[in-house]
C-alpha cells in the first residue's frame, strides 16, 4: 500500500468543527434498496443514520489509511461543496452534512458513465473502462492507464469537472493498487459500490493489530 497522503491545510477546515446534532434532521434512507452511488458513500455514514457529517467523513478517510491532515482538509472541502447540494431545504444550517438519498445531485461531469443520472450502476460503461484502457493487463489498470482514461473522459465543455476525477482516482490508486502498481478490476468495482472502503479499513485494522 502506498504511503499516506498529505495535503496543505486550507481555510475551509473550519467547517470540520460543525457537528450535525439536530434530532429532527434524520434522513429517510432505504439501505436495502440503495443505488450504487449511495452505496459508494455509505461507508462514510459511520452511525448509519443516512446523513454524513464532516466528522464522519474525517473518520472514514482515517479509517481507510489517510493521514489526519489530509482527512481533515478533505472532510471540510467535501462538506462545503457537497453538503449544500444534497441537503433538503428544511435541513438545519449550515447545510454541511451530506444526505445519502440526495447524493446523486452532486454528480460531476467528465466521469466514466458507470453511474447513470440517478446513481445506478451501468455495467456496460464499467466494462468499457477496461476494454478501452486496460492494455498491460485486461483485468487491471496502471497509473498511466488511469491518467489516459481520465483525459479521455474529460468534457471539453465542462472544464470545472476535470479536477474531481483526478483527485478521486488518484486517491484510490494510492490506497488500493498492489505492489506492482496495478489497480485490479475487483477493486475498481468496489469503488462503485463502496465495498473497497470496507476492505481498506479491514486491512488497516489488521496491519495495526499485527504490530
Amino acid at each position: 500500500m502506498a504511503g499516506r497522503l498529505r495535503l496543505p491545510a486550507a481555510a475551509v477546515t473550519v467547517l470540520f468543527l460543525w457537528f450535525f446534532s439536530c434530532e429532527g434532521g434524520k434522513a429517510s434512507v432505504d439501505f436495502a434498496n440503495m443505488t450504487a452511488l449511495e452505496k459508494h458513500v455509505e461507508f462514510f455514514d459511520r452511525d448509519k443514520d443516512g446523513i454524513i457529517t464532516a466528522s464522519e467523513i474525517f473518520e472514514g478517510y482515517v479509517a481507510i489509511g489517510c493521514d489526519t491532515k489530509f482527512a481533515r482538509t478533505t472532510a471540510a472541502s467535501v462538506s462545503a461543496n457537497v453538503g449544500p447540494i444534497t441537503s433538503p431545504v428544511d435541513a438545519p444550517l449550515p447545510h454541511s452534512s451530506i444526505y445519502i438519498e440526495y447524493v446523486h445531485r452532486a454528480m460531476h461531469g467528465s466521469d466514466t458513465g458507470a453511474y447513470d443520472a440517478q446513481g445506478r450502476f451501468v455495467p456496460e460503461k464499467f466494462e468499457e473502462i477496461f476494454t478501452k484502457h486496460a492494455k498491460v493487463r485486461p483485468d487491471a489498470l496502471t497509473s498511466a492507464e488511469i491518467d489516459e482514461m481520465i483525459l479521455a473522459n474529460r468534457d471539453p465543455l465542462d472544464p470545472q469537472s476535470w479536477a474531481a476525477p483526478e483527485k478521486e482516482w488518484g486517491l484510490i490508486y494510492k490506497l488500493a493498487s498492489d505492489k506492482q502498481g496495478f489497480l485490479h478490476k475487483d477493486s475498481v468495482r468496489g469503488i462503485y459500490d463502496g465495498s473497497v472502503f470496507y476492505k481498506l479499513e479491514e486491512q488497516r485494522t489488521s496491519s495495526r493489530s499485527d504490530i
